[in-house]
């Protein structure tokens, strides 16, 4: 279980330095835990209990619209923290869904374990506060290119920024993600493998 802690701690220490008492701490309060594939571990409809980190394996965040149909709001491609964050920190019903789509290993915290470990935690507040607007910023750039970019722009912005997720998420959920229908992003992988030029 040891790379479960010392896959978060590289990613913290991307953001900010982490003192071994942090570190400590780190490993009493987050729990390992492994998820077999297609495993919905937060439901719509319930207040989310935990925050995960991904140590690995691909997940997904959606929600349902009026008529039943999933939209996909999160995709990770590699390691990082996953969480319906504003339900997570305000306690309050969530109308997520986060979905295991492959097998994953996560560390995990509850809420309350949240507010113990702040009491006695050099770098947690910084650290949570840099992730939040990290993923926040992540959020308004999506928004935008949804508003300004063209379905094609917006996929091969995505192919660039994700590689893996490519390879291994499928792609009715990228479709999702991406505001485009299925068919409509097939076209688009097909047209940009006919576009690749070839040796002569």
């Amino acid at each position: 279980m040891e790379h479960y802690y010392t896959t978060l701690f590289e990613y913290i220490s991307g953001v900010i330095t982490l003192p071994d008492a942090d570190q400590q701490s780190i490993r009493l309060s987050f729990k390992p835990v492994f998820v077999p594939r297609d495993t919905i571990i937060e439901k719509a409809g319930e207040v989310p209990a935990y925050h995960n980190f991904i140590v690995s394996g691909f997940m997904r965040n959606f929600r349902s619209d009026e008529d039943g149909n999933e939209i996909t709001t999160d995709l990770n491609d590699g390691p990082r923290f996953f969480t319906s964050y504003f339900h997570f920190m305000n306690r309050t019903v969530s109308n997520e869904n986060l979905h295991c789509i492959t097998d994953c290993e996560l560390l995990r915290i509850s809420r309350d374990d949240v507010d113990a470990t702040a009491e006695r935690s050099f770098t947690q507040k910084d650290y949570t506060i840099r992730i939040l607007q990290e993923h926040l910023q992540k959020d308004k750039e999506r928004i935008s290119d949804m508003a300004n970019l063209t379905a094609e722009a917006r996929y091969v912005k995505f192919v660039r920024a994700n590689p893996h997720i490519i390879r291994h998420v499928p792609l009715k959920y990228i479709a999702s993600y991406l505001g485009i229908t299925q068919r409509h992003l097939s076209r688009l992988r097909s047209d940009s493998s006919s576009d690749t030029p070839t040796q002569k």
